[in-house]
């Protein structure tokens, strides 16, 4: 019969990130999409926020600042939803 070790010969380190991993695989993945989506939803959010003040393209401007201000929302909640997950 093999001997078995009572104690991992794994860093506590290591094996902490390797549970946190297991409890929750591709978090860093997803929070990178999520903190992408957010930053491109928030430029996009300025452009046409300035193209309303400005008055140009009404109609299309204001439903499309909608569409990025609901990007915006919803990817700081994944994010928050995400974050407070784990810890």
């Amino acid at each position: 019969m093999a001997e078995q070790k009572t104690k991992s010969s794994l860093d506590p380190e290591l094996l902490r990130r390797l549970k946190a991993e297991a409890k929750s695989p591709y978090r860093g993945l997803r929070q990178f999409i999520y903190v992408s989506c957010l930053a491109s939803g928030a430029i996009g959010g300025v452009v046409f926020f300035f193209k309303v003040v400005a008055g140009r393209d009404l109609e299309t401007s204001i439903p499309n600042l909608a569409v990025q201000a609901g990007v915006v929302g919803l990817m700081m909640l994944l994010l928050r939803i995400d974050r407070n997950k784990i810890e």
